[in-house]
């Protein structure tokens, strides 16, 4: 039936179940169903008995590992997370590959060399959009936890190529602010990049070396802003780990030397409107 030599020795393997996990035990050539316990419907695997010194070239030397490969077989089509709407390429990988394994693959199939610079984001099945948090350095454990979306499973991955180690950018919070120049009807949008444990006035003087300045001493401030209205004026102090620039605007701009004065102002203007809109509740 097979085709193979009629002294070719072959190895008999009982495939006991396929789903959820896969299961298959090797039987004994020279005992009989019934010592076997092999009954009607039961599926008996057969392969040729790789030779002692072939098996360890074998990528699945026996039924088991291959039915295994086909159990956690995964076709992942891969889009730039620029052009989230086509497919750059689709590799054959595994279920059960690790994070390590996914990125190593994805910079051997671009040519780059060191694959900690891959950023991966996994497919919201609902949206159709990547997920606005991409996946943490080591984040997940394998290939099917990047698949998997609530109860659905998808076969969608984004990717980018960052300037640094993906490690490295971890451990830096990057901010887009929005630079309005204080002479000129122009808005020009930075990113600055630097550790989670920075304040507001070290956003600032970072600012101040990729901006034109009015005049050389003038001062910046940053503030919050949405829709159009402000809704803080950030302290030089403040730490910059959980500022949000997701939903908020960031805008930055010179600071008056009536600025001390402005704040206290808005500031009371701001807790007056929040009194107000609670007694009109209350009412």
């Amino acid at each position: 039936m097979a085709g193979f030599a009629p002294d070719e020795e072959i190895e008999l393997y009982e495939e006991i179940k396929f789903e959820p996990c896969v299961m298959c035990e090797h039987l004994d050539n020279r005992a009989s169903f019934r010592i076997s316990q092999i009954e009607d419907g039961d599926i008996i695997c057969f392969q040729k008995s790789p030779p002692l010194e072939k098996e360890e070239d074998c990528r699945y030397p026996d039924v088991p590992s291959y039915l295994e490969y086909v159990h956690n077989r995964q076709i992942v089509h891969f889009r730039s997370l620029e052009k989230p709407k086509e497919d750059d390429f689709c590799l054959e990988l595994s279920k059960i590959h690790t994070y390590d394994d996914v990125v190593e693959r994805v910079a051997r199939q671009i040519g780059l060399d060191d694959p900690s610079k891959i950023r991966l984001t996994s497919h919201n099945c609902y949206s159709q959009q990547p997920k606005p948090q991409p996946i943490k350095y080591r984040g997940v454990e394998h290939l099917s936890d990047m698949l998997v979306h609530y109860n659905q499973t998808s076969d969608i991955l984004y990717y980018e190529v960052l300037d640094i180690p993906l490690p490295e950018l971890q451990g830096l919070k990057n901010l887009k602010v929005a630079f309005h120049h204080a002479t000129k009807d122009e808005v020009v949008i930075h990113n600055i990049r630097l550790p989670k444990q920075s304040t507001v006035g070290d956003v600032i003087n970072e600012l101040k070396t990729k901006v034109e300045l009015s005049h050389p001493n003038a001062e910046l401030r940053l503030l919050e802003v949405f829709y159009h209205k402000i809704y803080k004026i950030f302290p030089p102090n403040e730490k910059i780990e959980n500022i949000n620039d997701q939903y908020w605007t960031l805008r930055a701009e010179e600071a008056s030397p009536f600025s001390p004065f402005l704040s206290f102002f808005l500031g009371n203007i701001l807790n007056m409107s929040a009194s107000l809109v609670s007694i009109i509740y209350l009412q």
